[in-house]
Parts: C-alpha cells; structure tokens; sequence
C-alpha cells in the first residue's frame, strides 16, 4: 500500500512539474541501468526542484540523501521518509551528530546490494552559479561502506546535469542530462582505496562539465553570464553553450544588443496576472520578500503553486455561484483560467 501510495505522489508531483515548467527535456534516459545498484549523481542548482526532477523521470525509484535539519520536525519527517528521503549529518549540525551517519551509510548499502537506486549531490550544497562546484567526499564514502559489506557489489555511478534556462523566474525551461554510467570495479583498488576514490571523483567531475553549463574558474564569471545573456545562450543544451564557451573567452566586449517588447507578449502577461491577481498579490507581499536565498525561490513557488492553485480554482466556481450563475458556468470560467494559466505557461 505504501508502495502503491508513492507511485501516486510521484505521478501528480511529476503533473505539476509539467504544469509548472514550460518545458521539461530528458537526455541519455538509455544510460540508466535497470537491473543494477545506481547511484544518480546530480549538480545541485535549485533546491528541492532538484530533487523531485530527477525522482519523477529516472525510470528508478530512488532514495534521497538530505540534510538531516529537515527531519528535525515530526511531521516533515514522516513526510520525508514516506517520500524515501535519508538523513545525512554534516559538521554544521554538530560535531556528535556525525556518528548518526553510519547507520545512513550502513542503510544505503544494503539498499545497493538489492540492485536499489540512490540519488546523491556530490557538491554537497546548492548554488545557482553555472558552474559544477568542488566535489565532497560523501558519496564516495557510500561507495566504501558498501564495498566492504559486498566486495562484489557492480555499483553504477550515473552523473546527471540538471540545467535551468532561468530557475529564479517564472515559468522556466529545464533539461535533464543523464551521462554514461561510471563502473566502480573499473576505477576501484581496494589496495589504495585513497586514490580510487580520488579518481572517481574526478571522473565524476569531468562528466558533470559537460552535463550542464561549467564556466571554469579561471574566466570573471558575472562577465561571461553577460556574454552569454548577449548572444543567446539557451541554458537547457549545455553542450551549445560550453562550446560558445570557449569562443566567447577571446572576446573583451560585449556586442550591442536591443531588445524591444513584443506588444503581444506585454498583452499576454497582462491577462495573467489580471486572472491571478490574488495569487500574485499574495506571493509577492507576503511570501516571496520572506525567501532570503533566491536558490530556494523556485521550490517555494512551485509548493505554493501546487497548495493554493487548487483552492484558487474552487474559489473561482464558487464565487460565480455566489453571483447567481450555475454551477456549469463556474466550472467552465474556472477551466478557462486554467487554460489560459496552461497556455502562459507553455508560451511565454
């Protein structure tokens, strides 16, 4: 039952993502082993988004690694771990708790010894900043514990570039990159576990880059974003833009660029946010200036979105029920709010 209840959230949570998003791509979704243990190995831009992109279109069924401070409150946890989500400690959460993560680590082997999935953010935090960060040593340590309850284990290291055309607006476009999956038994010596686990690492890294969008440290990075922003840089290919890269990096000035409003687009966002005037009212005085980390911008409005959109509909049906049309009419002025939100969406 409970398994069967998982399928269901994940099915509506991946509906929402689609009504959410304006476009969703998945890329190299072959690459994933069926019948083997998985570890999914993401960049870590936008939050929980993150999360819930890779869970409702990997083809597995996967847990989470999270940050432990979010199991603190009862209720989320039950909802965490109903949604196969794991603590992990970090020194942040105090240096006691630490000893907690060999039961984490002990748990997550044994669900790869029974061919289980895993999703872990090797960067260990999130950042909007275009560039795959400093890999942590977590998801290797994973990697040990479970070898050595199971020498033979085949584990299968899948690096995923999760790419955003915008992720602090509204709607937004984004592309899932699954890469081609690392053996462990090829880079593993169990006579030098130090350097093996360095070189998966490594490996690791090198796929990432060319998963998403990488601008290396060496190049001024708000400087390059407005290259970039100047010759059109479509987020959701990172193989276009880290070529444009590597051009880009011979060029000191920006080129001059207009950009004028489409009257069309000026009228279309009018009616939107004329049609959902109060969800916006209270979004943008109540909700989004209490947000103090813009990685965090995108999962917040996409859960208010998912609790009050619902409610805003009904509201609509009944409120023209109140001015004495019929309940048909209600729904049919609900739907076509609906459909007009649905056609912004897709269009803008």
């Amino acid at each position: 039952m409970k398994k069967i209840g998982y399928l269901v959230v994940r099915f509506f949570i991946g509906m929402f993502l689609w009504f959410y998003f304006k476009k969703i791509t998945h890329h190299g979704l072959a690459n994933i082993p069926k019948d083997k243990p998985v570890i999914f190995l993401p960049n870590h831009q936008n939050a929980f988004l993150d999360t819930i992109l890779v869970g409702t279109n990997c083809k597995r069924s996967p847990y989470f690694l999270t940050r432990s401070d979010v199991f603190k409150n009862f209720i989320l946890k039950s909802i965490f771990s109903f949604c196969k989500m794991i603590p992990i400690y970090r020194i942040r959460d105090g240096i006691a708790s630490l000893k907690n993560n060999q039961e984490t680590f002990d748990y997550c082997s044994n669900l790869l010894a029974k061919n289980g999935a895993l999703v872990v953010f090797p960067e260990a935090n999130h950042n909007l900043n275009r560039r795959v960060r400093p890999l942590s040593k977590g998801f290797t340590r994973i990697i040990l514990n479970a070898l050595e309850v199971n020498p033979a284990l085949d584990i299968q290291l899948v690096p995923v570039g999760l790419n955003y055309q915008a992720a602090d607006k509204f709607p937004d476009s984004a592309s899932i990159y699954y890469g081609t999956p690392i053996s462990v038994r090829q880079f593993f010596n169990p006579k030098d576990k130090n350097a093996s686990m360095q070189e998966i690492k490594n490996q690791v890294f090198k796929s990432l880059t060319t998963l998403t969008t990488h601008i290396p440290d060496d190049l001024r990075y708000d400087f390059t974003i407005q290259k970039l922003a100047a010759f059109g840089a479509d987020y959701t290919k990172p193989k276009e833009v880290n070529e444009k890269l590597l051009y880009l990096s011979s060029i000191s000035k920006l080129p001059e660029t207009i950009t004028e409003a489409n009257v069309f687009d000026v009228l279309k966002k009018w009616i939107y946010n004329i049609l959902n005037f109060p969800v916006l009212l209270i979004w943008n005085q109540f909700i989004q200036s209490k947000i103090k980390e813009v990685a965090f911008l995108s999962t917040f409005r996409f859960a208010y979105a998912v609790l009050v959109y619902p409610i805003y509909y009904g509201l609509i049906i009944g409120i023209s029920y109140l001015f004495n049309l019929d309940l048909i009419t209600g729904i049919l002025i609900s739907l076509m709010v609906f459909i007009y939100n649905l056609f912004y969406t897709k269009t803008s």
